[in-house]
């Protein structure tokens, strides 16, 4: 898909079918990820990938969104601050670890539509939750539940602010 086309073709769906994603676009999912810019190069970001179902339940609790649970695949990034901290300190830790995991799963969003698949971003979670339904460490922050499948939906495009509200021109 071309990029435009890609990015307009993406939408939040919150129904998933209940079919196997096949392992090849799980892998290039993950390897567009993977090429995802950070500060420093660092990838101060961490991704679980889950499958099973009991932590999919629990992350599914953790958000307060049963839905989550239906996807076959749950893909949960973490801000890795410390390694972000260790080059960038303070700011670093605050910010660019964030940075780094939201744009980590944003490539991903995009690479599951570019494989034919949906998903939809869940940032509304309870932290400690989702950490100890994971397993994660914790001084890891979770920036994002993204939960992937075939869709079961298909929902129409959300209305969008008009882009000379948007943008600020000086």
């Amino acid at each position: 898909m071309e990029l435009a086309e890609l990015i307009r073709a993406r939408r939040s769906v919150r129904a998933f079918e209940s079919r196997h994603i096949e392992a090849d676009k799980l892998q290039c999912i993950l390897d567009m990820t993977n090429l995802a810019p950070s500060a420093g190069n660092l990838q101060a970001f961490e991704i679980y990938q889950v499958e099973a179902s009991h932590p999919r339940a629990a992350l599914a609790r953790a958000a307060d969104q049963s839905f989550i649970a239906q996807a076959p695949v749950i893909l949960v990034f973490f801000a890795n601050t410390g390694r972000s901290a260790r080059k960038y300190g303070a700011r670093g830790r605050e910010l660019y670890a964030v940075q780094d995991a939201t744009i980590a799963a944003t490539y991903a969003m995009l690479a599951a539509t570019d494989q034919g698949l949906s998903s939809v971003w869940v940032g509304a979670f309870d932290p400690a939750k989702v950490t100890a339904a994971i397993g994660a460490p914790p001084d890891w922050t979770p920036v994002a539940i993204l939960p992937i499948g075939y869709a079961a939906e298909s929902p129409a495009a959300s209305a969008r602010r008009p882009i000379t509200e948007l943008v600020h021109k000086l």
